[in-house]
């Protein structure tokens, strides 16, 4: 499919605060999280989704995916940011007008559980995405100063174009060597594992595959990665990324592989090249990843290079 690149952002233009899948922690969290995102130089809208709470999700599946569908659809906002994750992108999928957002590219911004949404977006529209740090989130704002250095970058003119390093005190590691150009894809592992098997199934076919997680032991990442594997989708990719596995560590006093050994037997098997220790994920800082866009990783040299801007 075509990709579609988002207009760049400008200082003053409108962006439209939404909630695609989790409920906010409080109210004052969507307060703090409308601070952060003017404090960015942008003026915000403020969606209904916001403040919804429908269990554990930010209201009702039919609003939560009319919102998206209308922030697309409203030529008065210029870019759409996600106000968190959670549990709850899925459920909106086969809600949505993939035709109409089309229409519309604009910046789209999320992790985590936004990792349903990064896929469908690319796949049925071809819209580039990205992957970065949301203004609800546990350390409130978000945007330390790598964060967001990085994000307006990726957001404005530049596009993110060039070697992406990481922040100070923060190393990169080689764990099997080699070059590989492609399409930079994926996210949270747990949502690229859930997709498998619907419409919106992870594509990896020539792409390098970024992944990371939060909260799982390691024998449910291996669950996951090998249910890539079996789906064929480690095949597919010609390259690995990996940011940050935050809180993954083994149940103190079982038995267990650590995250290291199932990557190992598991993506470095594959003889494909696989850098890791990207700060990007749910660790801080988190660094915006252009999804869709052409990269190109070299593990042995511990570079990763966008080689276009995600903008327009």
């Amino acid at each position: 499919m075509e990709r579609r690149k988002p207009r760049a952002l400008r200082p003053g233009d409108r962006i439209g605060l939404l909630a695609p899948s989790g409920s906010a922690t409080s109210p004052g969290h969507v307060d703090t999280a409308l601070a952060a995102v003017r404090e960015l130089g942008f003026e915000v809208v403020e969606g209904r989704s916001c403040r919804a709470v429908h269990g554990y999700l930010a209201g009702d599946d039919a609003l939560r995916a009319a919102e998206l569908e209308a922030f697309f659809a409203d030529p008065s906002i210029d870019g759409i940011f996600c106000l968190k994750g959670g549990y709850g992108t899925p459920r909106i999928l086969d809600r949505l007008d993939y035709a109409a957002i089309a229409r519309n590219p604009k910046v789209f911004l999320g992790y985590s559980d936004i990792t349903g949404a990064h896929l469908a977006l690319g796949r049925d529209c071809g819209l580039v995405t990205f992957h970065g740090p949301m203004p609800h989130s546990k350390d409130l704002p978000a945007w330390d100063g790598p964060s967001r250095a990085r994000l307006l970058s990726c957001l404005g003119p530049e596009g993110g174009k060039g070697v992406l390093a990481n922040p100070s005190g923060r190393a990169l590691s080689c764990l099997a060597p080699g070059r590989a150009r492609g399409r930079l894809t994926g996210g949270n592992l747990s949502l690229l594992a859930a997709t498998i098997g619907t419409p919106w199934e992870l594509d990896a076919r020539g792409k390098i595959l970024f992944i990371e997680d939060i909260g799982e032991r390691p024998y449910r990442i291996d669950r996951m990665l090998t249910q890539l594997r079996l789906a064929g989708k480690l095949d597919e990719a010609v390259g690995f990324l990996i940011g940050d596995w935050t809180d993954c560590e083994p149940e103190a006093g079982k038995k267990s592989l650590s995250v290291e050994d199932v990557i190992e037997e598991l993506l470095v098997a594959t003889g494909k090249p696989v850098l890791a220790g990207l700060a990007a994920g749910h660790g801080k800082p988190n660094l915006t990843l252009p999804l869709e866009i052409e990269v190109e990783l070299d593990a042995a040299a511990l570079s990763l290079e966008f080689l276009e801007a995600a903008t327009c």
